[in-house]
């Protein structure tokens, strides 16, 4: 199913998932969808591997958290990040090293201070290889980090193969 996409979420420098900068990170692109989810997408390189050919449990933990914690993104535009409190994932199969890796999350409830959110890592075939769920507290992101993240780190890097749409198995 073709999804549209509202928006592209911003990178840091040295963040593990997100972190354009750092040698052994993701990388990972974020893009808001029309139907309220936002989806994940990364290529793993072989330093993300546990077992030959397959992306490290931890890896997947990393990639489900960061992407549930951002959703709330979609519906709070000004500055308000998760700050994971809670956080559990069933591996259910095998994630491969040679290919992209796609994750979709979204917001299942929300009050004024908390989100809950679920998350999938999903194989090309539609198949969810992994799934996680958290509970994250709303902060700003001024009091998450010391000094000034958004002017020294923060960025909307915009690429040329970046999608109108995304086929989201």
């Amino acid at each position: 199913m073709k999804v549209r996409v509202t928006g592209k979420q911003p990178n840091s420098r040295d963040c593990f998932v997100c972190g354009l900068d750092n040698a052994m990170g993701l990388k990972s692109a974020f893009f808001e969808l029309e139907n309220g989810e936002l989806l994940a997408r990364f290529q793993p390189a072989e330093g993300h591997q546990s077992y030959p050919g397959r992306l490290h449990g931890g890896v997947s933990a990393a990639i489900l958290d960061e992407t549930i914690g951002r959703a709330v993104m979609n519906h709070n535009k000004n500055g308000v990040w998760g700050v994971t409190l809670e956080f559990s994932m069933k591996l259910r199969k095998p994630v491969p090293l040679d290919r992209e890796v796609v994750v979709k999350a979204r917001i299942t409830s929300e009050n004024k201070r908390t989100f809950e959110g679920t998350g999938e890592i999903v194989l090309e075939d539609g198949s969810v290889a992994v799934e996680g769920k958290g509970r994250y507290l709303k902060m700003d992101l001024g009091r998450i980090t010391d000094g000034d993240f958004e002017g020294e780190q923060w960025e909307i890097t915009v690429c040329d193969d970046d999608p109108q749409e995304i086929d989201v198995p």
